[in-house]
């Protein structure tokens, strides 16, 4: 059984930074590609940031580009998303996911590409 769980979230000011973590259980951690997504109040859920297998792979959604960092350490079985200069916009419950690595292209902004889920964290960010 896979689980993902989320922490981090919370509540700040705008302009602010919060640093999410994910930490993974039951399946090796490296063989997992990694992404954040985010859900605000009545609207869909979208997606935030990924990173591939390797380390040096990221991407990011335009909204947070220049703001935030996704990063993993393989050795703790976890993925971070670091987020700066926060904005009232990106207030909502973020969500980490993982990819089972099967090779081929990988659609990382699609939620349908991802296998498992976390319970998600919130993040309030004030004005």
């Amino acid at each position: 059984q896979v689980q993902l769980v989320e922490s981090g979230g919370g509540s700040v000011q705008a302009g602010g930074s919060l640093r999410l973590s994910c930490v993974v259980s039951g399946r090796t951690f490296s063989t997992l590609r990694m992404g954040w997504f985010r859900q605000a109040p009545g609207k869909e859920r979208e997606f935030v940031a990924a990173i591939n297998l390797s380390i040096t792979s990221t991407a990011y959604a335009d909204s947070v580009k220049g703001r935030s960092t996704i990063s993993r350490d393989n050795a703790k079985n976890t993925v971070y998303l670091q987020m700066d200069s926060l904005k009232s916009e990106d207030t909502g419950v973020y969500y980490c996911a993982a990819d089972r690595y099967q090779g081929g292209r990988w659609s990382f902004s699609s939620s349908g590409e991802y296998d498992y889920w976390g319970q998600g964290t919130q993040v309030t960010v004030s004005s």
